[in-house]
């Protein structure tokens, strides 16, 4: 007899629909076409036992199992539980019409146990589009693939479960119902840090402001203990909150890279990813044997932060380049070809020299010019174009440190960020792929980020004085345009450009010598 069950296969962050053709002839031989990796060869084996275990055998016969569309590589073992109920309904112990109206995934143990799987979103999604009524998941992701609306989704625990509601059995499996919306903006702020246990550095703090408001890059210069990384932790908490469609896309992300917890639904705050600077180049775009996401991919919607940026790798650093510019990476392979969103804000922090102490207010730098030139020149000139602010840090005074009051907190910053943000999303609403400051193109800048011409002439004398380099020139207009926008302000002024000099210092000749 022959069936037909449907699972689906991960493509980059999404999916698509695989048939899995069961048929059952005079014979004894096991036959599995389609592409299959080992991991889904070995099913078979996982198959038997399970069947075993819970009553069933697999049958005596000539068994032939057909992937389609075969020419699209099936890996994983995700597709255990489908097999294994074709295999059952082909020799006629299921006989009910409902496969054909659900989808079904899951991993299964030798006792017939369902475990987890990966991309169990983006397969509901798949689910809803092709027209199906449910699909049955692993308990572990049930929540996850609930959060798509219209589509019935069931969690399973074991095969016999999925064998009686296939057998007409309703009461077998239970429907999971997620209140997505209400659940989502309940955890939307749910976040331990905040700026306001960050003692002093309100300059700092004012450009961290600054980036989130415009979306800019930003690097952090300043030696051990001045407290870089404790405020970029704090960075996604004056980010504007993660709207629906952006949560369904970061959570698409993580659930293809299995790092989703059990009982999530959606990713309600935005991402902070951390690599240690050992990391190599495929785990921070992405790619490997079995294609999943990146770190740079992880922090899609959210901040990747780079602690000791010149201690990276240069070719991971250099790799890098084009997902800032192109908010996307595309991994290219022998055998396959995946694209995954890359739109992520780089925050970075860097020690100003090998010592850490150059620019010290108190402590002697032991380092000599040419080795806090040689340390700097780690990051190459493309990189640093694209961080549009650079800004010294140092060490907290003990007045500051002791004083008891609290800070302003990150909610109140949030509230102008956000306020900025709504400005600037009323101004590129027409603009297809812009939607904040960092990313004006130069017909956008030549509109919107002029200054006048007191702020022209500062403009002109600090590229003389300072000899800032060219690349200075349009960072320092645009992160210009985003303090305007802060203030409120049509105009470029004066102080918006003196502000936004200010954090251009690595651009300064002779900074580091």
């Amino acid at each position: 007899m022959l069936v037909k069950v449907f699972a689906a296969a991960l493509v980059g962050i999404d999916a698509i629909v695989i048939t899995i053709e069961v048929n059952c002839s005079r014979g004894c031989l096991f036959h599995l076409v389609g592409l299959p990796d080992s991991a889904v060869k070995e099913s078979r084996e996982r198959i038997k036992s399970a069947l075993s275990v819970n009553g069933y055998k697999l049958p005596g016969k000539d068994i032939v199992i057909n992937m389609a569309p075969a020419d699209i590589r099936k890996e994983g073992t995700a597709y255990d539980l489908p097999m294994a109920i074709g295999i059952i309904a082909a020799d006629e112990v299921i006989k009910s019409d409902r496969l054909s109206r659900f989808m079904v995934m899951g991993e299964l143990g030798l006792d017939g146990s369902i475990l987890p799987v990966k991309g169990a979103l983006p397969i509901a999604i798949q689910a809803r589009k092709e027209g199906f009524e449910g699909l049955i998941v692993p308990r572990h992701n049930v929540r996850e693939a609930a959060v798509v609306d219209t589509l019935k989704v069931y969690g399973a625990d074991n095969l016999k479960q999925v064998i009686d509601f296939f057998n007409g059995d309703d009461s077998a499996l239970q429907q999971t119902v997620v209140n997505t919306r209400e659940e989502f903006y309940q955890r939307q702020a749910e976040t331990d840090l905040d700026f306001a246990d960050v003692k002093g550095q309100e300059s700092v703090k004012r450009a961290l402001e600054v980036a989130a408001a415009g979306g800019h890059n930003i690097i952090m210069v300043g030696p051990p203990g001045s407290g870089k990384s404790m405020m970029a932790k704090r960075l996604p908490s004056i980010l504007p909150p993660l709207s629906l469609a952006e949560s369904l896309e970061t959570t698409k992300i993580h659930s293809v890279a299995g790092k989703l917890s059990g009982g999530t639904s959606l990713i309600a705050v935005r991402p902070f990813r951390s690599p240690h600077h050992t990391i190599s180049q495929v785990a921070m775009v992405g790619g490997g044997t079995y294609p999943t996401p990146g770190e740079i991919s992880l922090a899609h919607n959210g901040v990747l932060f780079l602690d000791e940026l010149p201690e990276f790798n240069r070719t991971v650093l250099e790799v890098l380049r084009q997902p800032l510019e192109d908010r996307k990476i595309t991994v290219s392979r022998a055998k396959y070809s995946v694209d995954y969103p890359a739109g992520f804000m780089l925050a970075a922090s860097m020690n100003p020299c090998p010592c850490g102490y150059y620019n010290h207010p108190t402590k002697q730098c032991v380092c000599s010019p040419t080795q806090v030139a040689k340390y700097l020149n780690r990051i190459s000139g493309p990189l640093l174009d694209r961080i549009d602010i650079q800004v010294e840090i140092v060490p907290v005074p003990f007045e500051k440190i002791s004083d008891k009051r609290l800070s302003e907190s990150s909610a109140e910053i949030r509230k102008r960020v956000v306020a900025a943000r709504e400005v600037q999303s009323k101004r590129y609403r027409d603009v297809s792929g812009v939607y904040c400051n960092a990313q004006m193109t130069p017909r956008l800048m030549a509109e919107y980020a002029v200054p006048d011409g007191s702020g022209l002439a500062l403009l002109k004398n600090a590229m003389t004085k300072l000899n800032l380099s060219a690349r200075a020139y349009d960072r320092i207009l645009r992160v210009s345009r985003t303090i305007a926008d802060l203030e409120r302000s049509e105009k470029i002024e004066a102080t918006h450009i003196a502000e936004a000099i200010s954090y251009r210092n690595l651009d300064r000749e002779g900074w580091g010598m």
